[in-house]
């Protein structure tokens, strides 16, 4: 949808905000702990949140050291070198096991598993960014030979 709207291109640039980064990964913590908790009006708002995110934040200015920004244009070099984020490949096998631990913690938070709750969406997290890290170290060491 949002997609139709907007050149690929404009999507990364706003998605390199660091603000829209830091705001997506924080609105996943507020997803579990909504479903946790059922507040269905918060869990719709985080995910209408989402869903907006790529158009809510204007495009940086310059380059940024922050983490989130370099982040997103490793991602964005990454998929336009014909890579996928997600396989059995490294790094992208920290993503891919980060899917189901992520979904059981969305399901812990459900069944109110108050210790899985926490655990798994951190762990998640710490697998996505994992990847990321890889994913950063790759394009640096490239671009510095």
């Amino acid at each position: 949808m949002i997609k139709d709207l907007m050149k690929e291109e404009e999507i990364w640039a706003r998605h390199s905000n660091p603000k829209s980064g830091w705001s997506r990964m924080a609105a996943g913590f507020v997803i579990v702990g909504a479903l946790y908790h059922r507040k269905w009006s918060v869990l719709g708002l985080t995910v209408l949140f989402l869903i907006l995110n790529p158009v809510l934040f204007r495009e940086p200015t310059e380059e940024s050291d922050d983490w989130m920004y370099k982040v997103v244009r490793a991602e964005e070099r990454w998929t336009n070198d014909g890579n996928c984020l997600i396989g059995l490949g490294y790094p992208q096998i920290l993503n891919t096991v980060s899917i189901p631990v992520g979904l059981y913690g969305l399901y812990a938070a459900y069944k109110r598993k108050p210790i899985s709750t926490v655990v798994f969406p951190l762990v998640s997290q710490g697998l996505n960014q994992w990847c990321m890290k890889e994913i950063i170290e790759y394009y640096e060491e490239a671009d510095s030979q």
